[in-house]
């Protein structure tokens, strides 16, 4: 049984697969915190050790006749996907890291290396919400906000593989400053860490809320999934912030479905726990800003790889990179 090892690195966490060549089955689930603060040589380290242990358990439910072929990585950052290089990436705090050499030299197999975001909307094409879609638009939501398109089954890279960043696309010219440099970046306001961030402010300025009570009183720990979880169960200001955040992304939204009129836009992240709470009034942000023909043929959709969309599209990019197909 061929196999392909996938890695989805993130800013805050690691988690790598193994993936059966089809993409239809996953063994050996690894999940790890990125220790980025301490630099890409323990990154590459964290990466290679989860790695050896995916194959080793994935070994364990197929049996030691799995052969694997090679790895595919994801990564954040604009990527330059023919030498391997991660070009920048605000959230890790790398310049030109040549990722995919460091991890196949170690671990003695062929690599390849694409945008994380694009492998997550590469993901939900292949095994997904939008399989078998010819145009795709992908909006990812995590330590960062990132996205992808997907045309007729590939990815579009752009002129110099940066196409996708939507996260930095500006919302507001006089805004949050954004880890970019950027000000006023759909990231700065609807990233999980941007998310909690709004409504701790809030919190701090007098506003009432049950979310304290989900931490322990320590409002430092609030992340963007205490605020879905507060929506949910009923409380005022996590309502709001969720609210904010559906009119936000709408915005951004709303400008891709005018420029791509894809057939379906699949949001994928820890937003999706937010449920209809966020994805209807996302919904009506778009069909009120959009022009009509494009949102009327647009569904837009919560992913259902949910923890595996990113290892399975880097899977599927290491496909694409070696053999031209999935």
């Amino acid at each position: 049984m061929r196999v392909i090892v996938g890695v989805d690195l993130g800013g805050t966490n690691i988690v790598v697969g193994t993936v059966s060549e089809d993409g239809e089955r996953v063994a050996g689930v690894e999940r790890r915190r990125t220790p980025a603060a301490h630099g890409p040589d323990m990154v590459v380290k964290h990466i290679v050790g989860a790695v050896r242990e995916s194959i080793t358990q994935a070994k364990a439910v197929w049996g030691s006749e799995v052969e694997v072929i090679g790895i595919g990585i994801g990564s954040p950052g604009p990527i330059d996907t023919k030498k391997g290089i991660v070009v920048t990436s605000p959230n890790l705090g790398w310049t030109d890291t040549p990722l995919r050499q460091l991890v196949s030299e170690i671990v003695d197999l062929p690599a390849t290396l694409e945008n994380d975001a694009n492998c997550a909307v590469l993901g939900e094409w292949w095994r997904g919400a939008a399989r078998g879609a010819q145009v795709v638009v992908g909006v990812t939501i995590g330590t960062g906000v990132g996205g992808g398109f997907v045309l007729d089954g590939k990815i579009f890279h752009g002129a110099s593989d940066v196409a996708g960043e939507f996260g930095h696309m500006t919302i507001d010219s006089t805004g949050r400053r954004c880890a970019c440099g950027n000000y006023g970046c759909l990231e700065a306001y609807a990233s999980g860490p941007a998310i909690a961030k709004r409504a701790i402010e809030s919190i701090e300025a007098g506003a009432t809320s049950s979310l304290a009570t989900y931490v322990d009183g320590d409002l430092s720990r609030i992340t963007a999934e205490e605020v879905y979880l507060a929506a949910n169960d009923g409380d005022d200001l996590a309502q709001e912030v969720v609210r904010d955040t559906a009119r936000l992304l709408g915005a951004g939204i709303a400008n891709l479905v005018n420029i791509c009129n894809p057939e379906i836009v699949v949001v994928c992240g820890g937003v999706t726990t937010a449920g209809e709470k966020l994805f209807k009034p996302l919904r009506e942000e778009v069909s009120r800003r959009a022009f009509r023909p494009a949102a009327d043929a647009c569904r837009i959709v919560p992913g259902e790889l949910p923890g595996t969309a990113g290892v399975i599209g880097a899977v599927a990019s290491f496909k694409l990179q070696t053999t031209g197909s999935t």
